[in-house]
């Protein structure tokens, strides 16, 4: 039986903060916080969505979706810090306003030759995208970067 708001879910809670930090850690440049703010937020799209798991830890832990050895590579340096204030902030319910029903993201530089990826934003050295019907694609190209819309900057 599990404890109510008990070590059982703190532990749970601080799990799921680590593996919220290790996709931004490890999935941004780690200088900006948008960028951070946007990998979070496409971990929480796929956890509110039925195709993904229902968990932080399991979206993250998925195989070929996230960055070889997200869940165990080590963390290290300044921007540990300011990757847990960011995990934090999106745990908390932060969003970055431009991502919205986005699920997924590659590097900015790539480019993919799909006719059904409608970009939404590019920032923190990712272009971020909604899957989308061919027909329903307006924005098929990533954008210019943009930065300076979530929160302070780091």
């Amino acid at each position: 039986m599990a404890a109510c708001g008990g070590r059982e879910s703190a532990s749970l809670d601080a799990r799921e903060h680590d593996c919220m930090a290790r996709a931004m850690y490890f999935e941004s440049n780690r200088s900006s916080r948008d960028g951070m703010i946007a990998v979070g937020t496409v971990v929480m799209n796929r956890v509110d969505s039925p195709d993904f798991p229902g968990t932080v830890c399991g979206v993250v832990g998925q195989k070929r979706q996230f960055a070889p050895g997200v869940m165990s590579r080590k963390m290290q340096g300044r921007s540990v810090a300011l990757v847990r204030e960011a995990a934090a902030a999106v745990l908390r319910g932060e969003r970055h306003p431009r991502i919205v029903r986005a699920r997924f993201f590659h590097a900015a530089g790539y480019r993919a030759s799909y006719n059904n990826m409608h970009y939404v934003l590019t920032t923190g050295g990712n272009a971020f995208y909604e899957k989308r019907r061919p027909e329903f694609v307006t924005q098929p190209v990533p954008l210019e970067p943009l930065e300076g819309i979530t929160g302070r900057s780091l």
